[in-house]
Order: structure tokens, then sequence, then C-alpha cells
């Protein structure tokens, strides 16, 4: 079934409106991008696919205070990485096309040098039910507002000194069309012009400028940009010959997830704070830090495809989020075993050089790819917290005098531990004859399995991410929502077989929940990438 915008564009297809579909995403370069990002990404990149089009990657870096090349070079990885490969497109190479544009606006008459404080210009806008003031500059003359522009662009203004307003209507219902700025002074490196220009557009002037350049057919922005469209559509007309085949703008729902931080704004502060190692730290919503943490781009793809495109904004539970890559390691990830918080557990029945060597299945879902080896030896690790020596109520995992099977191994009985109960140092088993799995004919039942690692284990750090939000949002205050544990790190145990494991490689670690080994890290670390079930209502 076709979404609205989908609908939009067969319309103008069937009538004859449009024969070339183009789409663009348009960052600014002030930041990383993140999930809400890649639902932008994925709807315009199937948008033009779809329709045998093209999306252009714009960067709109029309604010040179806040942008740089670090951000334009991850935004373009993480296009790519999401499966975008089109062609690559600056605003800055459009800055001379405006500047001739807003020239051609104050020659018509529809634009003006203002040079009031801004204070006076924010007193003057007026409110919501109360019309704006015009300033005593509306009606400078043309001759003088062209002067004064070019004098902008020569160098010859300070900071903030002057500013060029569309002339529009101050008594609109919309403030966005009260004689909005739409060129300012700015005295900073631009990323890539250099000190070239002295002058800088504003966004709502700068981004249908753009879109005509490229002969985007479908502008679709999130639906905060609905009230400025009307800005939108008026430069394109005032401008009138200079673009004879204006796009439209279309406006769809943003993307919000709870316990999820969608403002860069507060994303780059958590970086610059400290709180999180960097822009791709696993725990951040970035495109970077969930690649980096073990999302798959088809996870993402398939979560967008998931939520779908709307007109109302909403929020969406995390759960979507996490059963999209759930659901695909589940199908494709090779089983393995680690061991998060160990505890030595010591067979007393076998040699001391025992060592059995027992099938593991590495992936039921891909009987294809069959079984490996793994060697169970007289010392063993396993979870501290399967073991009990006052095992609470149901408790399904070993005891003193009771019974478990060890993970694609035999049941065994334990028979005693080294230590107190309060701290227990060491167990002690016996390997039950007869019980080998694949072979066990002797009928003794079990209430649990248990996952293990040998002697030959590997040490590991086995990184635990929560969300960087508590799930309680009536805190008043953003740095009162931050989950101070959203990082828990643990040093435990990995077969020996995870040591070759390659950056980027998932596994399903039995019990644990699915794994990655860390991309940037040189040692053993491996990231949780998501639960083996739904966990995100817990509360903080």
């Amino acid at each position: 079934m076709a979404n609205f915008i989908e609908e939009i564009i067969e319309a103008d297809l069937a009538h004859g409106r449009e024969t070339e579909i183009t789409t663009r995403f348009p960052p600014e370069p002030n930041g990383y991008l993140h999930i809400g990002h890649a639902k932008a990404i994925c709807l315009n990149v199937g948008l033009a696919r779809k329709y045998g089009g093209k999306c252009n990657l714009r960067f709109d870096d029309t604010n040179p205070v806040k942008e740089e090349d670090e951000y334009v070079q991850s935004i373009i990885e993480d296009a790519r990485w999401l499966g975008w490969d089109g062609e690559i497109f600056f605003a800055s190479d459009y800055f001379e096309v405006m500047y001739r544009a807003a020239v051609t606006l104050i020659e018509r008459g529809k634009a003006y040098i203002d040079d009031i404080s801004p204070e006076d210009m924010k007193k003057m806008r007026g409110t919501l039910t109360e019309p704006g003031v015009e300033s005593k500059y509306r009606n400078r003359p043309v001759a003088e507002s062209l002067a004064l522009f070019e004098d902008m662009r020569a160098g010859k203004i300070a900071d903030g000194a002057l500013v060029l307003r569309a002339k529009i209507d101050m008594a609109s219902p919309n403030i966005n069309m009260r004689d909005p700025i739409i060129y300012r002074v700015l005295k900073a490196r631009h990323h890539r012009q250099g000190d070239k220009w002295c002058v800088y557009p504003m966004y709502d002037f700068a981004h249908p400028i753009e879109d005509a350049v490229e002969n985007i057919s479908h502008s679709v922005c999130t639906l905060e940009f609905e009230d400025h469209r009307p800005l939108y559509d008026w430069v394109l007309r005032e401008c009138g010959d200079m673009f004879p085949h204006p796009p439209h703008q279309y406006e769809f729902a943003r993307l919000n997830i709870e316990r999820m931080i969608m403002s860069k704004r507060y994303l780059k502060k958590l970086v610059d704070e400290g709180f999180v190692s960097g822009w791709d730290d696993p725990r951040m919503p970035t495109i970077a830090g969930l690649r980096r943490r073990g999302y798959t781009p088809a996870s993402i793809r398939e979560f967008c495809e998931r939520i779908g495109v709307a007109k109302a904004n909403s929020e969406v539970e995390v759960g979507q989020l996490e059963s999209c890559i759930r659901e695909e390691l589940n199908a494709t990830a090779p089983r393995a075993m680690a061991v998060l918080d160990p505890l030595e557990l010591v067979l007393d029945n076998v040699p001391e050089d025992f060592c059995e060597k027992l099938d593991f299945e590495i992936n039921q879902f891909e009987p294809d790819k069959g079984s490996r080896t793994i060697e169970l030896t007289k010392h063993i690790f396993i979870e501290r917290g399967d073991f009990e020596v006052v095992p609470p109520p149901k408790y399904k995992r070993l005891t003193p005098g009771g019974t478990v099977r060890l993970k694609s191994g035999y049941i065994i009985k334990c028979t005693g531990y080294d230590g107190t109960p309060e701290n227990v140092e060491r167990v002690h088993a016996e390997i039950i004859e007869g019980t080998r799995s694949g072979e066990d004919n002797s009928g003794i039942k079990v209430k649990g399995v248990i996952h293990w690692v040998n002697c030959k284990a590997v040490k590991a750090e086995l990184r635990l991410y929560d969300y960087l939000l508590i799930a309680d949002d009536t805190a008043p205050d953003f740095n009162d929502r931050l989950n101070p544990e959203s990082l828990v790190v643990k040093h435990g145990y990995a077969e020996e077989y995870l040591a070759s494991a390659k950056k980027g490689d998932s596994y399903q670690f039995m019990r644990q929940g699915y794994f990655c080994r860390d991309s940037k890290e040189d040692g053993l670390v491996f990231n949780r990438i998501v639960g083996l079930k739904d966990a995100y209502n817990k509360k903080k």
C-alpha cells in the first residue's frame, strides 16, 4: 500500500506534472547523523529508487560557525552505509546564485536592508495574536539597499550591523512571513569556501533555491517545516524566471523513539561534556554509534519500513528497533559462549588433563553451517549467578546437591563449594556418566541448562549498554534523565574461538544476548547489541 507521499508522486507522474523524480537528503554538517536522519535517508532513497529517479546528498553548509569537514565525511559514510549511492552537492556551491536571487528581490522591491537592533526586531515581530510593527527602513530606496548589500558582501559591514529582510507582510498570521531575515553578515571561515564570503543566507531562503537549482521534484521535510512552506513558495515565486520549474515541499512526521535523544544540540552536549566517548559511542543514537554497537544497515532499513510514513508526530517504542536487529541476528549470527561474571567450577571425577571434544551447533536456523568443536576440560568457568547456595524460589540452575546440564555437554551434579555462602570461591561437581548431550539415554531430568567456557578461554571485556535516558520522563531537567547505568563493563572469559573474531563480527552469546566485537578497540572487546528479549521498559 502506497504512503501519502507515494500517492502524490504517482499523481504527479500520471498527470504529467513531473516526468523525472529527484529527491534529496539535505543535512547540515554540524554534527553526526542520528536514527531520525536514517528515516529521512531511507524515505528519500526509497522514493527515488521506486520511481526510477535519483536522490541527491546535499550539504546545507550555510552556517560556517558550526560546520566542520569531520561532519561532512561522517555523513557521507553513514549515508553510503545505509544504501545511498547518488551524487554529492553542497549549498555553498550555489552562494553566487543565492546572492543574485537576493539582489533580484531587492530590485523588485521585495527585500530591503535593515539596521535596527536584534532586540528591537524581536520586539517588533509581534505575537501569535498581535501583528508585527514595520521597520522604519522597510521602504528604504532600492538603490540604497543594493549599495549596502554590496558593502556587506565586500566585508565593509561589521557582523550583526545590517541584515537583508524579505518584504512580505508584518501582519501575516504566520510569523515566519513577517519580513524574515534572509541574509546576514558573518565573517567566519567556511570549511569549503574559505574567506571568500562575508554574507551568508538563512536556511529558509537558501533551501528552496538549492532545491530549484538541483531540479528537485519532491522536497520532503519533517513537520516542523510545515509553517515554513509559505516562505519556501514565496522565495521561488518572487524570484520568478530565475527558477521556471519550482519544486514543491511536502512534510511527514519526524521519528521520535522512547529513551532516545533526537537533538543534535543535546548529542553534542553529551560529547563535549564527556558523558560519552564520542559521536560513535555505542550508546549514542547516531548512525555511527548504532553501527559500532552492531546494528546492520538492513535492520535499520527494516525498522524505517515498519514504522512507515505518517502525517502526525508520534513516539515509537524502542522495542520496535530492537526487534529488527534481534530477528536478523537470530537467523544469521553464529552461537558462542562467554561468561561475564566468572566462577570457577571443577569437575572432580575426571583427571587433571581431561579434555573431551563436543559438538556445538553454530546456528539452528542455518543447519548448512553445521557445528564446530568445543572442548570440555576439568576446570571450567560458569556464571556466578548460575550457582546459589540458598536458591530463591523457582531457581533452575546449580545448587549444592543439584543437577544441571552443561550446554552441549554432560549433566553434572554439584558436590560442594569452597568459601562461604556469601563469598563462593569455587564450585565442585561431578560428571554423570552416560549423559553426554545427543547420546543421553539416562532418563535423568534436569530443569536447567547453563553455558560455560573451558580453562583455555580468553579474557574479554564485555560492555553492556542501556539507553542514555532513564525510562521515567518526569525528571525536570535533561541531566536528571541521563541514565548512570547506560554502560556497565564486565571482565569475563570468552571461548578461545572468539579470539579470532574480526572487528564488527556479531555473535549470539548463549543466554546473554547478541554481541559485536568493537570496531575501534584493539583488545578483545564485545559490545552487547541487544538482549535475547525485550527489556526496554524496565525502570531505572
